[in-house]
């Protein structure tokens, strides 16, 4: 497949699915202690995207597990997991257990670490290209948008929706080509199978997802 066609397909997928981690930091790539973390909000997605483009270039050559741990803590440092996850499930969030809301936020997780790995899996000559100035938001919030730039020059786009949290900048939400909310996308799927099954029919497709992105190896 054309290499300019394969990091659109790969990008708008993760954009139109889940893509969001939490996670221990990994020491293989760039992280960000507290104080650079609150710094600025490009901070966060300057080393996702690092983490990612050594993720692609080592491949198949190591496990999906090992290339699990290798984006956990790039991802958990760029997301607010917790934010995304009650954005997407609604007010029904307020009526779930401290267990079930656990088990979602397990699952959500393994999840979106999953996608991550199952879909920056190659290089091709690929580049990301961060535009160090970020626009502007009601709200304080900040939109950092980062490009995947392929050899023949196809371009995809995305935006990382960033706001300041305790712990520096996080991500909460990720707009595809620019525009295309993710999380709008997914809170119609969330909560059709909440309302079918609750919390445990969510946190099984969860599960489910994830077994069949790492070909069982995350059952």
């Amino acid at each position: 497949m054309h290499a300019d066609t394969l990091a659109r397909r790969r990008f708008f997928r993760l954009a139109a699915t889940g893509l969001f981690a939490t996670a221990l930091p990994a020491a293989a790539f760039p992280t960000l202690g507290h104080a650079q973390a609150a710094a600025a909000p490009t901070d966060p997605i300057r080393a996702l995207d690092a983490a990612l483009l050594q993720a692609m270039k080592t491949g198949r050559s190591a496990s999906f597990a090992e290339r699990y741990e290798m984006l956990s803590g790039p991802v958990d440092q760029a997301f607010d997991l917790d934010a995304v996850l009650q954005t997407s499930v609604g007010p029904r969030w307020a009526t779930l257990s401290a267990t079930e809301r656990d088990e979602l936020r397990s699952a959500f997780r393994r999840y979106t670490i999953a996608n991550y790995v199952a879909n920056f899996d190659s290089y091709e000559g690929q580049q990301f290209q961060l535009d160090p100035a970020p626009r502007s938001l009601p709200g304080g919030q900040q939109v950092v948008t980062t490009r995947l730039v392929a050899p023949g020059g196809s371009t995809t786009v995305l935006g990382y929706v960033m706001r300041q949290t305790p712990s520096g900048w996080k991500a909460v939400d990720v707009l595809a080509d620019g525009a295309i909310s993710r999380v709008a996308v997914q809170r119609s799927d969330f909560r059709g199978l909440l309302s079918q099954g609750g919390s445990r029919a969510l946190a099984s497709s969860l599960q489910r997802k994830t077994a069949d992105l790492s070909g069982g190896a995350l059952a």
